[in-house]
């Protein structure tokens, strides 16, 4: 079975308050012998518009930009954990659970509900840096969250980015896991492949 998690790309999506509003404008142009229009699409958005990847370089300078990233990296084994009920999720969310073998993580929260509002959530919960410290010392690869940034809104230091993307650790936002159960996935996540990039948006699906 294919889950496909990547929030659809819309003119109505939220963005991050100040990011580059989606304008998907749709063109057209008649054919050499005039017997049929093309259609085609002007696309206008940031490069972290929806379900997109953070490359260390978004925060850390001189850290690896998008095209750096190994590829090996966005895909592979990975774990949705279902954390319900909390304002943000720290080390005591997270010592007790089994972490053998877990490489990648997805936390699936009460976030994902909110991709039907219509506007933007202020509210949404977030990791806090105890808790990226946390998946740091377990050697994970990958941290998913079900929201726009993995830290808190109004951050003023985005402590939880730079706990993890400065250990090379590629953060994934913006996902939509209100159709996925808790368990163990395989992880498919391909960003736009721009060069030079501080991260892009991405088409994530999770098999099993």
């Amino acid at each position: 079975m294919i889950l496909d998690v990547t929030v659809p790309i819309t003119n109505s999506m939220p963005v991050w308050p100040g990011d580059p509003q989606v304008r998907l404008s749709p063109k057209s142009h008649l054919s050499r012998d005039k017997s049929h229009t093309v259609k085609l699409t002007a696309i206008e958005m940031g490069s972290h518009t929806g379900t997109h990847v953070d490359a260390p370089y978004h925060f850390v300078e001189g850290g690896k930009r998008l095209h750096e990233i190994p590829l090996e990296q966005l895909t592979g084994k990975a774990t949705v954990l279902e954390i319900a009920g909390v304002r943000s999720i720290g080390l005591g969310d997270l010592e007790h659970l089994k972490w053998d073998g877990i490489e990648r993580v997805l936390f699936k929260t009460d976030n994902s509900k909110h991709w039907q509002d219509g506007k933007f959530y202020e509210e949404f919960i977030y990791l806090e840096p105890d808790g990226a410290e946390f998946l740091v010392q377990r050697g994970i690869q990958l941290v998913g969250i079900d929201y726009l940034s993995i830290d808190k809104f109004k951050s003023e230091k985005h402590p939880t980015h730079f706990a993890l993307l400065t250990r090379d650790i590629v953060i994934l936002e913006g996902l939509n896991l209100s159709k996925v159960p808790a368990g163990e996935y395989t992880l498919l996540a391909l960003p736009l492949n721009l060069q030079d990039a501080d991260g892009a948006p991405s088409r994530v699906i999770l098999t099993n």
